[in-house]
């Protein structure tokens, strides 16, 4: 009788999780996502308020999650978070911020903001996160990227720049870090509906223009992201490493 293959598992059970910026919009996503799997999340933000009541909602709902307060700017504090809750089999970089405007007018305080959080936090994150993994067997690094880090937009030089970086730098590490069985890889999302992009789907013209340019005809909402999350995170991806899963309805496509 012929052998059938077995589908790997999308099951995260046993497994710890951290995700940052993950009390709210797409990092709520994943966090939900992740214990839904069956991980124990830890949900880390700025906000205290913020993270406990993610992680309550989120053991309310019967998974597991407890919230800590971290700001990934300060190199110090995520030190201490690993040493004190590491190390993680999967680690998710949702922190991140946006300046927009013409790069005429880019003042040197918005570009040093965005590229502390957006580039400069999430690769020492990404490092303290593969630091731990080694320790462990290996891991999953998941940056959230965006489809900003594939194409250019109006307004967008700066931010444009550090997803084109998190791109960039995450290919080598996924070769550097691939002998210890760490696999990092990037998620890319269109516009998703998040509390972050209220002022741009606030603009008429602004919605217009984005439906034009996603090829699928909608706008992205949090849950489309959540199925790439768990994907990447799990032994379903375990041959994928530096690449991304753009999840942008076609706006690259051309």
């Amino acid at each position: 009788m012929t052998q059938l293959p077995k589908t790997p598992s999308f099951r995260l059970d046993g497994k710890n999780a951290l995700v940052t910026g993950g009390s709210r919009g797409i990092g709520l996503g994943c966090s939900v996502a992740l214990a839904d799997a069956g991980a124990h999340v830890v949900i880390a933000a700025r906000s205290q308020a913020q993270v406990e009541d993610a992680a309550a909602a989120i053991n309310e709902a019967g998974y597991k999650a407890q919230g800590v307060v971290l700001d990934v700017t300060d190199l110090d504090q995520v030190k201490a978070l690993f040493a004190e809750r590491g190390p993680f089999h999967v680690v998710v970089n949702s922190a991140g911020i946006a300046k927009h405007g013409s790069p005429y007018d880019t003042t040197v305080e918005d570009f040093d903001a965005v590229t502390s959080v957006n580039m400069r936090s999430a690769y020492f994150l990404a490092q303290e996160a593969a630091l731990g993994m080694k320790t462990i067997g290996g891991g999953s690094i998941i940056q959230i990227s965006s489809q900003m880090g594939h194409v250019g937009g109006q307004d967008r030089a700066v931010y444009c720049g550090t997803k084109h970086a998190i791109e960039g730098f995450n290919k080598g590490m996924a070769i550097d870090f691939a002998p210890d069985k760490i696999r990092v890889n990037s998620i890319c999302p269109t516009f998703i509906r998040t509390p972050l992009t209220e002022p741009t789907f606030a603009d008429p013209a602004k919605v217009e223009w984005i439906k034009q340019k996603i090829k699928l005809g909608r706008i992205g909402e949090v849950e489309d992201i959540m199925g790439a999350v768990v994907f990447l995170a799990s032994d379903a991806s375990a041959l994928i490493t530096g690449t991304s899963i753009l999840v942008d309805g076609g706006w690259t496509a051309g």
